[in-house]
């Protein structure tokens, strides 16, 4: 019988890590499901939902003790399916925000979503430079659920008053069945 787990993996970013990332799992009959990897800071992140035998999961560290020896980290768990609740019927936003960078819009845009019980699906957030100036710039692209029962328009009004707060800009958008 398969399990699913969620591995997570960090360290120096380097060529050909993601090769023997996904060797190592393969060597243990493991299929990743779902994968995001990013570099973060000069690391490599790699975020993984994987299906293997249920005989192997207790061996998954043991695994990748090479790389632990060369200072990846490497953390593994039970994925509860089951357990995460259902969205059906909720609706699916795109929701970009951009402005100067500073402490807390992540937290205020997050907030102002979770007061009205909207749920993050993804997220992905950046600094760039300006052009000219060289002023750090933040974005951050998500999708966010809606309960179907939400006023679109009270919500809104929110997130709204949420971007004025940092100070940022907006655009919420149906994100198309994603």
């Amino acid at each position: 019988m398969r399990t699913d787990i969620i591995l997570t993996l960090t360290g120096p970013d380097r060529v050909g890590i993601v090769e023997e990332v996904t060797g190592v799992l393969l060597e243990m009959d493991g299929n990743v499901e779902a994968n995001r990897m990013a570099r973060l800071g000069g690391e490599f992140v790699m975020l993984s939902l994987v299906s293997l035998p249920e005989d192997n999961v207790g061996s998954v560290e043991a695994a990748f003790a090479k790389l632990a020896a060369e200072g990846y980290r490497v953390t593994s768990g039970p994925a509860l399916r089951e357990a995460a609740p259902a969205h059906e019927g909720w609706a699916a936003y795109r929701i970009q925000v951009h402005g100067a960078d500073h402490e807390g819009i992540i937290h205020e845009i997050a907030a102002g979503l979770a007061r009205r019980g909207i749920t993050i699906e993804s997220a992905e957030t950046a600094t760039t430079a300006a052009p000219l100036s060289g002023t750090k710039l933040f974005s951050m692209n998500a999708t966010a659920l809606v309960p179907p029962a939400l006023s679109e328009a009270d919500w809104r009004d929110d997130l709204g008053e949420a971007a004025s707060r940092s100070n940022v800009d907006i655009t919420v958008s149906a994100a198309g069945g994603e």
